[in-house]
């Protein structure tokens, strides 16, 4: 089961830490995904890791704003997200995978925690 908490609202140019909490599982053998999905728009990548193989995928908007780390001690992954904007707005999602091979697609991701909302006022 996957848990995600840290969504509200702020102002462009703000910031917001989301996290994901997992039970029964460890992140570092698995695949983790933040996926968001804008009002009215299908759900896309935002930023995704594979622990052990160290391989990245993140949209290019959150380039240089977003970064990504666990504590696995809470068993908890994080995102950081710098210099938000309004097209940043959307409920954000945590994933994780034991078998993904390419992170950016939504179907290869196992468990999907309920999601978060993330509201950026201009």
């Amino acid at each position: 089961q996957l848990v995600e908490s840290g969504g509200g609202q702020v102002q462009a140019g703000g910031s917001l830490e989301l996290s994901c909490r997992a039970s029964g599982r460890t992140f570092s053998v698995y695949a983790l995904g933040w996926f968001r999905q804008p009002p009215g728009k299908e759900r896309e990548l935002a930023f995704a890791v594979i622990w052990s193989g160290g391989s990245l995928w993140y949209d290019d908007s959150v380039k240089g704003r977003f970064t990504i780390s666990r504590d696995d001690a809470k068993n908890t992954v994080y995102l950081q997200m710098n210099y938000l904007s309004p097209e940043d707005t959307a409920v954000y999602y945590c994933a994780a995978g034991g078998a993904v091979i390419d992170g950016r697609h939504p179907g290869e991701y196992d468990y999907w925690g309920q999601g978060t909302q993330v509201t950026v006022s201009s």
